[in-house]
């Protein structure tokens, strides 16, 4: 196997345009103590080189890292995809980096991953929902740096949260069901244990048809998060099996709807005439299924913007014009999957 060749140094580039290495530094420092002509020539002769300068060495003595730790449930999601995105847009003017670890949905890799972030001192904290094992939680508050939840709402917020109401967003839903006439009305959901913000929509789920003085018993929970399509479709089977006079089906995501309506499609059921389903995530797949999915939109992009908003005020010299919290409003996109006066329309 070839080896890497020895990386180009500081000493290098002062050789090459015959200054000082600390002359180098304060090239790419901008220092007015540098002039322009030899601050451009320094820089012609790293880049002729591939020299990058090392920001260990300053980073150790001006105590900033440069980069700020994220922490994501899912790296496959196209939600928390869109959030990092956003993110990564609202920095975009800044030198911060993202460094980035996902959990999988287990709150003690949560917590793993906080602490090894964490003694690599970074700017930042942002870690997706508002629960958090106790040791976590510790170390959140006593990190020294800013920490942002995101995605919830928690009732004991660390420092800043920008996020939004699992249970209200569920509880849209079942109006939206209602609305349209449905009222036997079940819930396709995972392991709560795992997913706290699906157990929160199911909890809202439920407290909504309570409120409307309709059966709760309709709740199937099918597999360890994130919910696929294919176990989507298995749990559409199981709410058939023993419900099969059901006419309207949430999902805890557009996936698992979208599996869900593919086995009622199998079954020889037609939706939304013989049976309802509505997601959550306003995923591209819930516009482009046929019927198109209705579903909630969170604003997963605009997540990621608030935060990075957030962090640009908190991490300049004047923190005392940051809010404490965002809360989103989720939104109803009510659409071919629920609305059978499309259909009677059509």
């Amino acid at each position: 196997m070839r080896k890497p060749g020895k990386a180009p140094t500081m000493s290098d580039v002062a050789r090459v345009t015959g200054v000082s290495s600390m002359t180098v530094s304060r090239a790419f420092k901008d220092d007015a103590s540098v002039s322009k002509e030899t601050r451009d020539r320094i820089r012609k002769a790293a880049e002729k080189l591939g020299y990058v300068i090392d920001s260990t060495a300053s980073g150790l003595s001006s105590r900033r890292t440069g980069f700020v730790a994220v922490v994501i449930p899912s790296i496959n999601n196209a939600n928390f995809a869109d959030t990092l995105r956003g993110l990564t847009e609202g920095l975009r003017s800044t030198n911060l980096q993202l460094l980035l670890g996902y959990t999988d949905y287990d709150v003690k890799e949560e917590e793993r991953l906080v602490e090894l972030f964490l003694r690599r001192r970074p700017e930042a904290v942002i870690v997706t929902g508002g629960y958090h094992t106790a040791r976590c939680r510790k170390f959140l508050k006593n990190a020294g740096v800013p920490v942002a939840e995101m995605w919830d709402l928690p009732s004991k917020p660390i420092d800043h949260v920008v996020g939004f109401s699992n249970a209200a967003a569920a509880e849209l839903m079942v109006h939206h069901f209602h609305d349209q006439g449905f009222r036997k009305i079940g819930f396709i959901g995972g392991d709560t244990s795992r997913d706290t913000r699906g157990k929160d929509r199911r909890a809202g789920f439920v407290a909504a048809l309570e409120k409307l003085g309709l059966d709760t018993t309709r709740i199937i929970a099918w597999g360890t998060p994130p919910i696929t399509m294919r176990e989507g479709a298995s749990a559409m089977r199981q709410m058939l099996e023993q419900w099969p006079d059901t006419e309207a089906v949430m999902c805890v995501s557009d996936l698992s709807a979208f599996g869900a309506m593919t086995e009622c499609q199998r079954a020889g059921l037609s939706v939304p005439g013989d049976i309802a389903i509505g997601g959550f995530g306003s995923y591209d797949l819930s516009e482009l299924a046929i019927p198109d999915i209705t579903t909630i939109d969170v604003g997963a992009r605009d997540i990621g913007r608030h935060v990075a908003d957030w962090l640009r005020t908190v991490l300049t010299d004047s923190p005392g014009q940051a809010v404490d919290s965002v809360s989103i409003e989720p939104k109803l996109l009510a659409r071919g999957s629920t609305l059978r006066s499309l259909q009677t329309s059509d």
